[in-house]
């Protein structure tokens, strides 16, 4: 994540295949037979799989957006030679074959799981490190191996499990529950090893704070109510992270290591391989100058614009309360460069995201923003949402949602408003939408609810059906292991 990242090891296996060029040995506790004995050599390979896991590559840095919200209903898009695999996304005509690499994501996931699992089969050979240092490395691996079964999870389901580099090649998949089940008990495992937030050797690295945040939506989105609802109760009592006060200053590049982001995936300005892509895609042909999207005054400084157009839902903008700050981030105004006022809301499903304003400093496409991946306000809704399905309509729910609407300037609810679990769920359904719009979120948040066919159908696409829930898994990994199965329906 915010640590440096390593990138050594495929420059040290192939010089392996050099060795008769050099005469003269290598001491050097980089050298190939000397990198996973080391601390430094452990932890290179370490920051690896935190980079492969954060997955900041170019277009690739706005995959959870565009799988989880053009699938769902707030994002649409066109032009460009990425619409053809966007058509898959927003028509559900997605299959094994049409895996599109900048939306779902299956290498990336595993690349993280194996570098995790050459530090776990090494750890303990590696010399002149005292037991603590060991111990927490160990868990950092453990972390990220788990962290992106879940994400494997929460986009195919269940997928073989391979816990160390000796595992044969070819494994079967786990259901579901295994999978989540070793996921939770990892996890669990290594809350009290990994420090505490904000004691972690760099900034961006595992915390137990993050720890107790991805149990909290596991649990969430497997729906075990009470251990979100016990879970996120031990994040707030813990005092550590808290709301940002100004909502749309908070994903401003100068605002990113903020009190309420609890882990992010990471970007570096004018690194190509760790930045932010997601102005590219939200500036409209010909950007100059912005008018509003909280940008307003803001000048193209040679930023790409992209032919392909992330463009959001004329229903979703006007679903927000016309009082509703978090909306203040959608551009509908800006001067075009032939120094015509362009409104966007005269052509339908037209507006932009600014959620994550343009980095002054960067070039091209590479925006330093980080990405919240999970933030308090996450933490409040979800225990919001799991009281709610414990006990029904309750005052600490209500409370909960409204120190959000608090920060949103809107007007709070009261408990009177909900006569039924039913009707309190859709409001927090509706909240997290106008919350967490371009995070990610919709899509998971939907299927908990069993929405996201229904919404789907809603919208006029007709062929979503209930094996959509999952996507397929990819042909090329079908196959390479010929005991992988496809899921049902595909």
């Amino acid at each position: 994540m915010k640590a440096k990242y390593i990138q050594i090891i495929l420059f040290l296996f192939l010089i392996q295949g050099c060795k008769s060029i050099l005469d003269e040995p290598v001491h050097s506790e980089f050298a190939g037979g000397n990198l996973l004995t080391t601390e430094p050599g452990i932890e290179s390979l370490l920051f690896d799989a935190y980079s492969w896991s954060s997955n900041m590559l170019g277009p690739q840095s706005q995959h959870e957006i565009k799988r989880a919200e053009m699938t769902a209903d707030i994002l649409t898009q066109t032009g460009g030679g990425e619409h053809g695999n966007a058509t898959y996304l927003l028509n559900f005509t997605w299959d094994a074959t049409t895996n599109d690499d900048n939306a779902f994501m299956w290498g990336s996931c595993w690349n993280a799981i194996r570098n995790a699992n050459i530090v776990l089969d090494n750890i303990m050979n590696v010399e002149n490190i005292n037991e603590q240092d060991r111990e927490r490395i160990s868990a950092e691996a453990r972390f990220i191996r788990a962290i992106e079964y879940y994400d494997l999870w929460n986009q195919y389901g269940g997928v073989p499990l391979r816990k160390s580099t000796n595992d044969p090649l070819e494994l079967p998949r786990v259901g579901d529950d295994e999978l989540i089940s070793f996921v939770i008990a990892e996890l669990e495992d290594i809350e009290q090893i990994l420090p505490a937030p904000g004691n972690e050797p760099n900034h961006g690295r595992a915390n137990s704070g993050a720890v107790r945040a991805f149990l909290t939506k596991i649990y969430l989105n497997t729906m075990q109510w009470q251990d979100a609802a016990d879970m996120s109760q031990k994040i707030i009592s813990n005092g550590y992270y808290e709301l940002y006060p100004d909502y749309n200053e908070m994903f401003a590049l100068e605002n990113e290591q903020n009190s309420e982001f609890i882990w992010v995936r990471s970007a570096y300005t004018n690194n190509e391989a760790t930045s932010n892509t997601c102005t590219a895609t939200a500036f409209p042909w010909g950007f100059y100058k912005a008018l509003d999207g909280g940008i307003e005054g803001v000048t193209q400084q040679g930023w790409t614009n992209w032919a392909s157009q992330y463009r959001l839902y004329d229903e979703f903008y006007f679903s927000f309360s016309p009082n509703d700050t978090r909306k203040k981030r959608i551009l509908t105004k800006y001067i075009h460069a032939n120094g015509d006022t362009i409104n966007l809301l005269a052509t339908p499903d037209n507006t932009r995201s600014m959620k994550y304003p343009p980095d002054p400093n960067a070039t091209g496409n590479m925006h330093g923003n980080d990405i919240p991946f999970i933030r308090y306000a996450d933490i409040l809704l979800s225990r919001a949402e799991a009281l709610n399905e414990i006990q029904g309509p309750n005052s600490e729910s209500i409370s909960l949602i409204n120190q959000i609407r608090s920060r949103a300037g809107i007007e709070d609810l009261s408990l009177s408003d909900y006569n039924s679990k039913d009707e309190l769920r859709d409001h927090i359904l509706d909240e997290r939408r106008w919350e967490f719009w371009y995070e990610g979120k919709r899509r998971r948040d939907l299927l908990r609810m069993g929405k996201f066919i229904e919404f789907a159908q809603s919208r006029g696409v007709t062929n979503a059906q209930e094996f959509h829930r999952k996507f397929p898994i990819p042909q090329y990994a079908l196959e390479a292991n010929p005991l992988l199965e496809q899921n049902a329906g595909y």
